[in-house]
């Protein structure tokens, strides 16, 4: 018996209820500023914990980057100081990245498995370079953060589980054949044979 995500039920309202795919949705303003606010230090605060990354964004100070999903988007700019910061409105960006999953479904799945979402981008390529190695390089130890809350054994706990859990909806999002394919006609029953003499 093949089982279905509960989220396809959700994608299939929205495309039912907008044949584009997507609802004709418009944030506040002032809630978008205050989201894109809080983007902003959450991306630096994880950029101060890789001086490396500083660094390469010292090199491209006053360089701005326009990230793009739908209705959503957020224009950065490079600080002197190696970190970024929102860029002021009617400045054209340097450089524009369009995600191209519709689906925000397939987005999650997409990062749920370590993925990079699909990208068309626009503009200076050695500044789609930098992005790139920043996307590559650049790791939130989030475990870290917890761990100075409430201590380092609750969080690596609380990390493993958190970990379970994402293994477990990779597993279910992922289609049957990809995952026979994957881990061979054994994994079905849950039993591998130890072929070793």
């Amino acid at each position: 018996m093949a089982t279905q995500s509960p989220f396809l039920f959700f994608e299939r309202f929205l495309r039912t209820a907008n044949p584009s795919g997507w609802p004709a949705l418009e944030m506040p303003h002032w809630l978008a500023a205050e989201l894109r606010q809080r983007l902003i230090l959450l991306l630096n605060h994880v950029l101060l914990q890789e001086p490396a990354a500083c660094d390469r964004l010292k090199r491209l100070k006053g360089q701005i980057v326009l990230v793009k999903w739908h209705f959503i988007d957020i224009k950065f700019v490079a600080t002197p100081a190696g970190l970024l910061d929102i860029a002021a409105a009617g400045i054209p960006p340097d450089l524009s990245l369009w995600l191209t999953q519709d689906s925000p479904l397939d987005l999650a799945l997409t990062l749920f498995r370590g993925g990079k979402p699909g990208v068309r981008i626009e503009g200076d390529v050695q500044l789609a370079a930098e992005v790139n190695w920043l996307a590559d390089h650049v790791k939130w130890d989030i475990e870290e953060d917890i761990s100075r809350l409430i201590g380092d054994v609750p969080a690596h706990t609380l990390m493993q589980t958190m970990r379970q859990v994402a293994d477990a909806l990779r597993h279910f999002a992922e289609p049957k054949s990809e995952s026979a394919a994957r881990h061979g006609p054994e994994s079905s029953v849950g039993l591998k044979a130890d072929m070793s003499v």
